[in-house]
């Protein structure tokens, strides 16, 4: 049975359109890749991100994903990660898909 949570706790998430400005792997990782997001007025972040098996740095250039910019920041082989962008798909078996956005969405936009 899945949890519930209230409209309250939901609330606490900060989501927002950033647009991939950077993207490289990570030297001696197999997934790991480096992002740098701008995410408009908060500025931009780095974010790691474990897809570099299924997508290549280049084809995340310039894409509109959805960010969770309040998570709090952790360091993973060596790199801090500012956020996390949303995917889906990641279950067992499943290849994951980086959530976008459609159009033209100014960065730092919130997601409601």
């Amino acid at each position: 049975m899945e949890r519930t949570i209230t409209i309250e706790e939901f609330s606490k998430i900060d989501l927002r359109v950033g647009i991939v400005r950077e993207a490289e792997k990570i030297p001696g990782t197999r997934k790991l890749l480096r992002l740098i997001v701008d995410l408009g007025e908060l500025g931009k972040r780095q974010l790691i991100a474990g897809l570099g098996d299924v997508y290549s740095p280049e084809e995340l250039l310039g894409k509109r994903i959805v960010v969770v910019t309040n998570l709090k920041p952790k360091t993973i082989r060596g790199y801090l990660s500012e956020g996390m962008l949303l995917a889906a798909g990641c279950g067992k078996g499943e290849v994951p898909r980086i959530l976008t956005v459609d159009g033209e969405v100014k960065p730092g936009s919130k997601v409601c």
